[in-house]
């Protein structure tokens, strides 16, 4: 059965919108997704009608936002099949859960002279937060590089693992070049030698079916507004017994059990890593944006991606002097491309004046364009919700920004 792209159409409000009094094309999902009617509608809903401080409140309200909060935290439970909603941590972001994990796992297990593995695919926040614990704790960061199709040399991992190292970090999905990376086969080495995973799904969540207890991964982390939900809140899942033995992260109200002057004790799981006021309307957002997905449905939306890519390819690399980056035999929907005596800056800038929303630069992937030995790129990256006409208009504004300047 086909995806109703009309009618997904509709639901996004912004899509209607004209930029320089063009239609907008926008191509920039890998950034952030536009967001549907229902989720915003959930927002508004709750702003409009429930808003008020959760847990701990007698009144009605305060019970609404607690009930709406911890249902959120179910729907994304179920969503990534974590055995308990406890293992559910809500956090300001993907980065803010890798933080969290550097942090309070790197307290608690990483000790000096022990080791850190990375890959060379990473995001930047997937790389400083183990850079600044490994400074602390004087440990060592490894990393797994990548070929020039833009694949993990997997071939390399069991001899960068030793007995001192502790966790792999690595992502589902490169957010510059769209490689989709062996992270069943990556947990099934680290764990044969009992070293512990984080997945970054903040690329993939999207696309793929993650189920946290089939791949057995120690840690997941992604990101609300990367699946269509609001900005500022993201999920940190974590089996029970690591979250139970690390320390908390963060101090202040709503993690703790107990405050005297001569000892605090903590709250139980998850509250344990929620310090502060939540933000639980957007957590509430989360949900509802979920739920839009698990309606459409995940298999469905990454078939007619694939579909979006293999169209958007083979008409990119019929322009000449169009070179794509990242041609990974595994591949979700983005597209890094440079045309040769065209910065991307340029490209980008010029693409813009036509409606086409791109991202221009190194995607936060400095150590990515280093291995390619460039500045950065253009980067197309597509959702469910939009089509192979779009796709050519983005084609014939390339070409005319080629007959600018004067590109064969």
């Amino acid at each position: 059965m086909t995806l109703d792209i009309n009618k997904i159409r509709n639901d996004f409000p912004i899509l209607k919108e004209l930029i320089h009094g063009k239609p907008l094309v926008y191509f920039d999902n890998a950034a952030t997704t536009q967001k549907p009617r229902q989720v915003i509608d959930k927002l508004i809903e709750y702003y409009y009608k429930y808003n008020s401080n959760i847990h701990r409140g007698v009144h009605y309200l305060s019970n609404k936002s607690t009930d709406g909060n911890e249902n959120a935290r179910i729907i994304v439970q179920n969503f990534i099949n974590a055995k308990h909603s406890h293992e559910i941590i809500f956090t300001s972001g993907a980065t803010e859960s890798v933080n969290l994990v550097a942090n309070s796992f790197g307290d608690r297990y990483i000790a000096e002279g022990d080791e850190v593995i990375v890959s060379e695919l990473e995001h930047h926040s997937n790389i400083v937060p183990w850079q600044l614990i490994c400074e602390r704790k004087k440990a060592v960061l490894k990393v797994l590089p990548f070929n020039d199709q833009g694949e993990l040399m997997i071939d390399q991992l069991d001899d960068l693992i030793t007995d001192r190292t502790k966790i792999i970090a690595v992502n589902h999905i490169s957010n510059s070049l769209g490689t989709v990376n062996p992270i069943r086969k990556i947990i099934e080495i680290a764990h044969a030698k009992n070293v512990r995973v984080l997945v970054d799904a903040a690329q993939s969540v999207q696309h793929k079916t993650i189920d946290v207890q089939e791949l057995d991964v120690d840690f997941l982390v992604f990101s609300g507004h990367k699946i269509y939900g609001p900005t500022g809140i993201g999920v940190l899942y974590g089996k029970e017994e690591l979250l139970n033995e690390m320390p908390p992260w963060k101090g202040g109200g709503e993690m703790i059990q107990e405050v005297t002057f001569k000892k605090t004790t903590y709250n139980e799981l998850p509250y344990k890593f929620e310090a502060g006021t939540p933000n639980y309307i957007d957590a509430i957002g989360l949900g509802a944006a979920i739920e839009y997905v698990q309606n459409i449905g995940i298999e469905k939306i990454d078939a007619y991606e694939h579909e979006l890519l293999e169209y958007a390819t083979e008409k990119l690399l019929s322009i000449e002097g169009l070179k794509i980056y990242g041609t990974a035999e595994l591949k979700t929907s983005v597209i890094s491309f440079l045309v040769k005596g065209i910065h991307f800056y340029d490209m980008g800038m010029l693409l813009d004046q036509m409606g086409i929303a791109v991202r221009t630069g190194t995607h936060c992937t400095e150590p990515v364009m280093q291995h390619f030995g460039i500045d950065g790129t253009v980067r197309a990256s597509f959702s469910f919700y939009n089509t192979k006409e779009e796709i050519d208009v983005l084609y014939n504004g390339i070409l005319k920004v080629c007959k600018m300047f004067a590109v064969k």
